[in-house]
């Protein structure tokens, strides 16, 4: 677990109110707390987001639970009149030097076949806003290249906000997003291929260690047992859901970039 070390300033424009940190390890992190206006649940979905990204291998930033104590709250003016309380909140590293992702500078990436991933994972979860707010796809000058970066899982489930009653309802649906930077990626640059490695990866997931993915958010954030329990076997059904998911994603890719397994439905 991180601890919060000094508190540097507000950050961004979220509906969550980040708010930017220096951590014990040196690096500064966007932060979002326990009583932004939305709610601890977004904190829940930020670290299920991070967690399941992190066993698929996607192109998320480093994130993770902070501590902030007292001490750092009473230094802090905002922070102070804003009631921060101590105790865990949600970070995320922050990347410098990035710009938006666009349709027009898109082709720059070098790791566009990732983005098959990060579709995948937002189809799964109903993660709408990842295309309908712009701001949660980046680029950044890397060694190697640009790079996308995939950021903010607060509204998963169509809803920073949600309950037992909509993830059961959600689990059987399958919406597909090709708004944007999406409809241009499967339009030219991705191939079904991209996707199978990650339905590989999903496929691998185990009904425990989903379990055991629920059980790491705190109970601060996601106090009831039974919203636990229904989370997890959320998460079973989408990935047992997950080769129709692709099946529909690769159906919007043109014909001359089709040539795969989970396409010709083997």
């Amino acid at each position: 677990m991180l601890t919060a070390v000094e508190y540097l300033r507000p950050v961004g424009f979220g509906a969550t109110s980040p708010q930017l940190f220096r951590a014990d390890d040196g690096k500064s992190y966007v932060v979002k707390l326990q009583n932004n206006r939305l709610g601890p649940r977004v904190l829940a979905n930020e670290l299920l987001g991070t967690r399941l990204g992190e066993r698929l291998g996607l192109c998320f930033p480093p994130g993770g639970i902070i501590k902030l104590d007292d001490r750092l709250i009473r230094k802090s003016r905002i922070l102070s009149n804003a009631h921060v309380s101590p105790g865990k909140h949600f970070a995320c590293q922050y990347l410098n030097g990035t710009q938006y992702l666009c349709v027009h500078n898109l082709h720059k990436a070098i790791n566009k076949p990732e983005m098959a991933g990060v579709m995948l994972f937002d189809h799964m979860l109903h993660n709408l806003d990842r295309t309908m707010n712009r701001r949660n796809l980046l680029l950044r000058r890397e060694e190697h290249g640009y790079k996308i970066y995939a950021i903010d899982n607060s509204h998963l489930f169509r809803s920073a906000i949600w309950s037992e009653e909509r993830l059961r309802r959600l689990a059987t649906r399958i919406q597909v997003n090709h708004q944007r930077s999406y409809g241009a990626l499967l339009k030219k640059f991705l191939r079904p291929a991209y996707f199978e490695t990650y339905f590989a990866k999903v496929k691998d997931i185990s009904d425990g260690e989903f379990q055991e993915l629920v059980a790491t958010i705190p109970t601060e954030w996601l106090p009831h047992a039974s919203e636990r329990e229904t989370l997890c076997q959320f998460l079973s059904a989408r990935r047992d859901m997950a080769e129709e998911i692709i099946t529909c994603l690769c159906s919007l890719i043109p014909n001359k970039h089709r040539c795969s397994n989970i396409d010709q439905g083997k």
